[in-house]
């Protein structure tokens, strides 16, 4: 009797050869190996599917054994899923972001789902990376930028789920996680003005940056209920060269040092501090005062301990990706818009009670 040719399932006696010279291993040929379906095969390599541990084990065994790689072009042809979020962001974001990515990654990670970049010189440049994202046939999208109410229905047209994170819808039916910028500047100026500071000057950010615009808003807004001379603003890039750009632009204007200067984000912050200090002469927080916003790491090292606003950003993220998530799974849904708060950094920069010692004098005494 002819001897019944079976296909062997351990690693020890598995040829390489079962795919053929130079073709690539498929879920098939692990399925053949392991003795299982190819549907078994398939959800083995998808997260929260249902497995027995015994099949699972012998479907790993198998594909490493053929050092077998899943496709995920092949994988979305069936699901109609790429599995992708895209996350568009400035390059003139602030620099906080890069740990917003982090935890946006992470976060998307979990949900079986990769993330898929995309930059932008400026925030009005957004209609055309949209060309790029709607190619990629993402499940969904975090976008950290300014979108006309034009650009929000067309995600709508195209059924890809939409959160913004730090933008305001406005009227917009589109979900959002933000925080507060104005009523953060505004809690900026509020302890600054108790402390006695009278004239202010605003070192803006980028005029086609929400963020930054929202920022000048709360804080012109909140001068004037307090009815202080209008402040001295100039325009600033959020990089910094624009602080302390900004800063001799100030004095220029104003004919002398004002008694606060609040910087649209902390890095430029940075750069109007070095320069007042290395450069003009100028007595931190004596003579005039500093602030920022978005607690950069770099704001709190000794040599800075600058005065700004913290946002909950890892909150935010990780509220920003199960929204998402929520809405690729249910579709549909009312609109759901989450407000955050910052929180005051009292920084060494700035003076915030009416009395406050100048240390340096001290230690001369």
């Amino acid at each position: 009797m002819r001897k019944k040719n079976t296909v062997a399932r351990t690693p020890s006696t598995t040829s390489r050869a079962i795919p053929g010279a130079g073709r690539r291993v498929t879920s098939y040929d692990v399925a053949l190996l392991a003795g299982v379906s190819q549907s078994a095969v398939s959800r083995c390599f998808k997260p929260g599917a249902s497995i027995s541990q015994a099949t699972h084990a012998k479907v790993m065994q198998a594909a490493i054994s053929l050092d077998y790689i899943p496709n995920a072009a092949a994988r979305s042809l069936i699901t109609r899923r790429s599995n992708l979020v895209a996350v568009i962001i400035s390059n003139l974001a602030n620099l906080y972001y890069p740990q917003v990515l982090s935890d946006l990654s992470q976060q998307i990670a979990r949900q079986g789902k990769r993330l898929l970049l995309f930059t932008l010189e400026r925030e009005a440049d957004i209609g055309k990376v949209l060309c790029d994202v709607w190619q990629y046939q993402v499940d969904g999208a975090v976008v950290a930028a300014c979108l006309s109410d034009e650009q929000m229905a067309e995600f709508g047209r195209r059924d890809v789920p939409l959160v913004l994170f730090n933008r305001s819808p406005r009227e917009h039916a589109v979900h959002a996680v933000l925080c507060d910028q104005a009523e953060a500047a505004r809690l900026l100026v509020s302890r600054l003005a108790e402390a006695g500071h009278r004239q202010f000057a605003i070192i803006d950010g980028p005029g086609d940056s929400a963020v930054a615009q929202e920022r000048k808003a709360g804080m012109l807004d909140r001068l004037l209920s307090l009815g202080l001379p209008a402040p001295i603003v100039v325009s600033g890039n959020y990089d910094y060269a624009s602080g302390g750009r900004g800063l001799r632009k100030v004095i220029d204007r104003l004919g002398r040092v004002p008694d606060a200067v609040i910087c649209g984000n902390d890095i430029m912050a940075i750069g109007c501090l070095d320069t007042a200090r290395h450069q003009m002469g100028i007595q931190v927080p004596l003579q005039m005062s500093v602030a920022g916003f978005d607690a950069l790491d770099a704001s709190g090292w000794l040599s800075y301990d600058i005065t700004t606003l913290r946002q909950p950003v890892q909150k935010m993220a990780t509220d920003a990706v199960a929204m998402l998530g929520e809405l690729m799974e249910r579709r549909g849904g009312s609109a759901e818009r989450r407000r955050y708060c910052s929180y005051l950094v009292e920084g060494s920069t700035a003076r915030l009670t009416v009395e406050q010692p100048y240390f340096g004098m001290m230690a001369a005494a």
